[in-house]
C-alpha cells in the first residue's frame, strides 16, 4: 500500500488558504480541500501495520505550522503554499519510520502544501499570491494514496497524538 505521513491543516488554516483564486486552465487539476496536507514523510509501498506501529512510537512535541507568504512553484509541474516550523517534527517522523517502506529521500525537509498540478504552465497569476495562515500541529496522520484517473485521493488511515 502507498503510503506517507502528513500534517493536516486547521479549519481556519483551509478557511484562510481557500481564499486564494483557482483560475481554470489547460491541464491544471486544483486539489480540494480536504485533501490539503503537509508531507512530513513518504513511505512508498510499505506494511500500514510496520508504519502504524513506527508512529504509535513517535516521541515529538506538537508544532506551531506558518503557511506564506506566497505561493510558489514546486518543480515544474506543482503549485504550493510554503510551510514552516515543522522540520523538527518531520525528522521526529522519519527517525520513527526508518524502517518502514522506502529509505527516506537524502534532502533538506520543504514543508508545502500542494495546492494543483498542471502540465502547461501554472495557472495565470497563481504564482506569487500572498498567503498567510498558521495552525497548531497536534497530531499526525498516516495516510494512504491511491492514485485514480482523476488524480490522487488521500485517505487517513490513522491519527497518532503528539505529546513531546
Amino acid at each position: 500500500m502507498r503510503l506517507f505521513v502528513a500534517a493536516r491543516p486547521s479549519a481556519a488554516a483551509v478557511a484562510a488558504i481557500d481564499r486564494l483564486p483557482r483560475p481554470e486552465a489547460p491541464g491544471v487539476r486544483w486539489l480540494s480541500t480536504d485533501q490539503w496536507h503537509v508531507t512530513l514523510r513518504f513511505l512508498g509501498e510499505a506494511d500500514p501495520d510496520a508504519a502504524a506501529t513506527a508512529l504509535a512510537a513517535l516521541v515529538a512535541a506538537p508544532a506551531e505550522a506558518v503557511a506564506g507568504p506566497a505561493t510558489r512553484l514546486l518543480g515544474d509541474t506543482v503549485l504550493v503554499v510554503p510551510v514552516a516550523g515543522l522540520d523538527r517534527l518531520a525528522a521526529a517522523v522519519v527517525a520513527a519510520t526508518i524502517g518502514v517502506g522506502e529509505l527516506p529521500e537524502d534532502r533538506p525537509f520543504v514543508g508545502h502544501l500542494t495546492l494543483c498540478r498542471f502540465r502547461e504552465g501554472p495557472p495565470p497569476g497563481a504564482v506569487g499570491a500572498a498567503v498567510s495562515a498558521a495552525f497548531s500541529v497536534e497530531e499526525v496522520v498516516l495516510v494512504r494514496s491511491r492514485t485514480l484517473p482523476g488524480g490522487a485521493v488521500y485517505d487517513v488511515l490513522e491519527r497518532f497524538s503528539l505529546a513531546g
